[in-house]
Order: C-alpha cells, then sequence, then structure tokens
C-alpha cells in the first residue's frame, strides 16, 4: 500500500478543469427540486414534511426536498442499526477499509459533480468546494490506513507463562450530527471513522445542506455498502437529535456545530436512561473565536493576505475563520491599511459563478450576523463593510471594525460570518494575553520572524491548531490534525493518528499457559 497523501486540488487556472465544472454545474442544476427520502436499511422512506434546501445566493431557488424524520423513524433507524452492527462488527477490519477505499475512489470519480452540488446547497466558492470534496477523499484514505493500523493491536508486555493480547473493537450503534460548513468532508469523516472501527451509524445532517448528506449515502449505496450500516436519518435537532441522543441504546455521539447544541448534547448524553448499560461517550467540535497575531518583525504582506484569506473565505463560516487580528501598535495601522485594501479586491456575488465571497448560508444566518453589525457597532470603527442585502441571497459584504476592545461582544462571541475585529496590543505579550482570553481555543496564528515570540507562542497560544507565519483555516488531514480546547470542543483530532480509537474499546485478553 502507498503511503497516505492528501488528495490534489483542482487547478482551475485550467480551462479544461473550468470546463468540466461549468458542465457539472449545469448538469446539476438539471437535478434541482426532487424529493430525497429517508434511507433505513434497505426502505426509503418520504414523508409529508419536508424542508425545502435553497441555494443561499438565490434563494428563490431550491435545491431538493428532504423529508424530515419523526421519533418513529429514530426508533426504526436505531433497531436497524443494531441488527445491521451484529454482522458488520464481526467482518475483518482489511474488508471494512476496503469499503473505506473504494468509497475514496468513487468519490474521486464524481468530484466535479459533488463540488456542484457544494457549491448550489451552501455557496461554497469553485476553490472551497474543491477543497472539501479533496478532503473527504483524504478522510477515507486515511481513516482506512488507521483501521488497518489497528488492527494487529498492540503487543503487551510478555510474562512467562501466559499468552497475553490487546485489541480494538467497535462501541456499537452512534449518532452523527454534521454541519452544513463543511457538510460533504466532514459528514464523510465522522462516518467513516466510525464505521471502519466496525461500528453502525445514524447520520443526521443540517437540513441546509442535507441534499448532500442524500448524494454521501447515494454513494454508500453504490458501493454496495450492506444496508443498515449507515442510515440517513434527516429531520429537526430538537425531534430526532435529542431523541437519539437520549435514547438508552445510542452508544456514542459525533457531532460538529456550535457550542450552544454541542454543550446541550453532552449535558443530555450524561444521563443514564432506563435500561442503559454504558456511558455514551461524546466527540464534539464546537466553534472557535479565532485570532491571528502579527508583532512588528513579520512579513506584513503575508501576514495581512492571511488575514484575509483566514477571515473571508466562504464569508467567514469556518470554525477556523479568524475573527480576531491582534496587531502590535508600531505596525497596526499598516497592517490594517493593507487588510482594508485587499479586502475591497474581493468581488461578492453568486458561488456558481465563482466569485470570492458569496452569500451567508441562510435567513437564520444573515439576521444573526447582521445583527452584530448593527448592534455592535459602537464597540470599534467600522472601516469597511457594514452593508448587506437578502432581497435575492443573503449578501454581507466583509466587514472590518477596527479598534476593538479585547473585552467586547465582536472580540468575544462567534459571529460565524464575514466579521473581523481589529485589536490593538502594546507588545507581543500583551497580544498572546488578548489571544487567550476567550472561552475558545480552536486554531491561532502568528506571524513573526522573532524566534523568542514563535517559540513563546508554541509554548503559552492556547489552542488545539496553531500555525505560525500562515494563515489560520485550511487544516489538511495527517498534516494537521484538527481540534481545539476549552469551549471549541472534546480535544478529538480529526484527521489525526488517533481519531478511530476515539470509536472503538480496546480489550484485554489473558491465557494461562
Amino acid at each position: 500500500m502507498i503511503p497516505f497523501r492528501n488528495e490534489p486540488l483542482t487547478d482551475f487556472s485550467l480551462a479544461e478543469n473550468r470546463k468540466v465544472l461549468e458542465t457539472a454545474i449545469a448538469q446539476v442544476k438539471c437535478q434541482l427540486g426532487q424529493t430525497y427520502p429517508l434511507m433505513i436499511g434497505e426502505q426509503a422512506i418520504t414523508t409529508e414534511r419536508t424542508f425545502a434546501s435553497l441555494n443561499p445566493c438565490n434563494h428563490q431557488e431550491v435545491i431538493g426536498f428532504v423529508s424530515q424524520g419523526a421519533a418513529e423513524h429514530a426508533e426504526l433507524a436505531m433497531e436497524t442499526a443494531w441488527k445491521a452492527f451484529a454482522s458488520w462488527s464481526s467482518l475483518p477490519m482489511q474488508v471494512r477499509a476496503d469499503y473505506l477505499f473504494k468509497l475514496a475512489a468513487t468519490i474521486r470519480r464524481r468530484k466535479a459533480e459533488l463540488t456542484a452540488w457544494l457549491i448550489l446547497e451552501v455557496g461554497k466558492n469553485w476553490v472551497e468546494a474543491d477543497a472539501d470534496v479533496a478532503e473527504a477523499i483524504d478522510f477515507c484514505e486515511y481513516y482506512a490506513r488507521q483501521a488497518l493500523e489497528l488492527s494487529a493491536g498492540r503487543t503487551p508486555t510478555p510474562l512467562p507463562g501466559e499468552r497475553n493480547s490487546f485489541t480494538y473493537i467497535p462501541l456499537g450503534v452512534g449518532l452523527a450530527i454534521s454541519p452544513w460548513n463543511f457538510p460533504f468532508a466532514i459528514l464523510v469523516g465522522m462516518t467513516t471513522a466510525a464505521i471502519v472501527a466496525g461500528n453502525t451509524v445514524i447520520i443526521k445532517p443540517a437540513n441546509t445542506a442535507a441534499v448532500i448528506g442524500a448524494k454521501f449515502h447515494e454513494l454508500l449505496r453504490e458501493i454496495y455498502l450492506p444496508a443498515g450500516v449507515v442510515t440517513y436519518l434527516p429531520g429537526s435537532g430538537s425531534e430526532i437529535g435529542e431523541y437519539l441522543v437520549s435514547h438508552p441504546r445510542t452508544r456514542f455521539v459525533n457531532f460538529t456545530g456550535s457550542m450552544a447544541v454541542g454543550l446541550r448534547i453532552n449535558q443530555q448524553a450524561a444521563v443514564t436512561q432506563p435500561g442503559q448499560i454504558w456511558i455514551k461517550r461524546v466527540v464534539a467540535e464546537m466553534g472557535g473565536k479565532d485570532a491571528i497575531i502579527v508583532d512588528e518583525s513579520a512579513d506584513l504582506e503575508a501576514a495581512a493576505q492571511g488575514i484575509v484569506k483566514s477571515a473571508f473565505g466562504f464569508q467567514g463560516q469556518k470554525c477556523s475563520a479568524c475573527s480576531r487580528a491582534i496587531v502590535v501598535d508600531s505596525i497596526y495601522d499598516q497592517v490594517l491599511a493593507r487588510v482594508v485594501e485587499l479586502t475591497k479586491q474581493l468581488a461578492i456575488g453568486p458561488a456558481a459563478e465563482n466569485y470570492a465571497v458569496g452569500a451567508v448560508i441562510d435567513a437564520a444566518a444573515f439576521a444573526k450576523i447582521t445583527s452584530y453589525i448593527r448592534e455592535c457597532g459602537h464597540e470599534g470603527r467600522l472601516v469597511l463593510g457594514g452593508e448587506y442585502d437578502d432581497r435575492q441571497g443573503y449578501y454581507i459584504k466583509p466587514t472590518i471594525f477596527a479598534d476593538v476592545r479585547p473585552d467586547a461582544r465582536l472580540a468575544q462571541e462567534e459571529i460565524f460570518g464575514p466579521v473581523l475585529a481589529f485589536i490593538r496590543a502594546a507588545n507581543f505579550d500583551e497580544a498572546l494575553a488578548i489571544a487567550n482570553n476567550t472561552i475558545y481555543g480552536l486554531t491561532g496564528s502568528v506571524y513573526s520572524l522573532n524566534r523568542k515570540h514563535l517559540e513563546k507562542a508554541k509554548a503559552e497560544f492556547h489552542v488545539g491548531n496553531l500555525y505560525l507565519n500562515r494563515h489560520c483555516t485550511g487544516a489538511l488531514v495527517g498534516v494537521h490534525p484538527f481540534g481545539g480546547f476549552n469551549m471549541s470542543g472534546t480535544d478529538s483530532k480529526a484527521g489525526g493518528p488517533d481519531y478511530v480509537q476515539l470509536f472503538m474499546q480496546a480489550k484485554s485478553i489473558s491465557e494461562k499457559l
């Protein structure tokens, strides 16, 4: 087997690659408006209640109508998943890993089509959508290899007169609740890590990206994954989400989303239900308030480029996005001016036409983000943006507030949109203290050529993913294992060497000879 390597990104500067994606977008547009059923075992269940997933760049355009599960469907899904677990968990790890390799190959063949679905359903531009699909391929390839390494178990310390072994076994049936912002990559990663370990999974994608979730389940059927190993169950979080999190037969919950929902899941899962015979395992990635620090020794052009890329890529709708630029006083005005200049160059328009900045995901996100712009404008000096328009799509211009206090709402609360707070620091030590002064700890970046400052950041910048002299988004599977501290999650590292083990338990066996 060749060593793992990341899937190459598509070079859209080449005319032939642009043509392939343009054709895929046109083909996908011909498939809009279909109804997607629940998929429980071999049953396709179309419900009376559906959710209309809309194109955020043109909210009159329906991507698809997604059936909504209810409690009775959740119960059926649980029963089906446990039945499938009996046979799936008994398969050799090599066989389960081969399914992931097959899935990676299938996604690779359909890469342009899947990229087009992402562009239309969640408003990612071409580069962001292509990277989402590439990351999904990476997760399949990486977790399959990780599982093969685990299949041999570990060798315990020898003891004369005994034969000892140490192996890993799956947990059981789990629930995967995936987000809309990386709706393909994260859903694929959350699911494949769990199933290659031998578990079966009920997936509940975010409704605003549930068509992409349906396409994922379509891929699983295409590779002939046994029915019931993965159940597609979209629906209301307050209905089927809470039902399954609290269910006594749920063995684990894998969640990516907001802090509020993640904490709610953790609290609910901790309550032992009648008939429950285990402590549920919760794996949660919950967001951040990420900062880029720039000191006086830094390459200021690189720093400005990195801030803009991190703050406004995919409209700032990444848990890793830079929402705070913390700049030392002597270069503050210079960096601010350059960031403003670069941000002005970002064209805004439909994702399908590959504009740099598209629309935010839906009406709720638009309302939340614009409320921060209106209500918190007094916390800083508006130097760019602050304008928005939802008549056709949910468009918000990249917005920059300067001279924001470290304790302001703009500097403390996760806005999850194209809003950047510039914060002035007297020196590097103060900048580092400001960066750490939040309840989160996901990503952070430091631009500096001062080795003492870089080493201090390594030791004291309390984030799960720290980047030095590069932007704070764009973690690669296997290269930058991803996950944060504090209220950013449970410290799990997606795309890391111990992620698959989160969905397994160790068994020690000793036989006296």
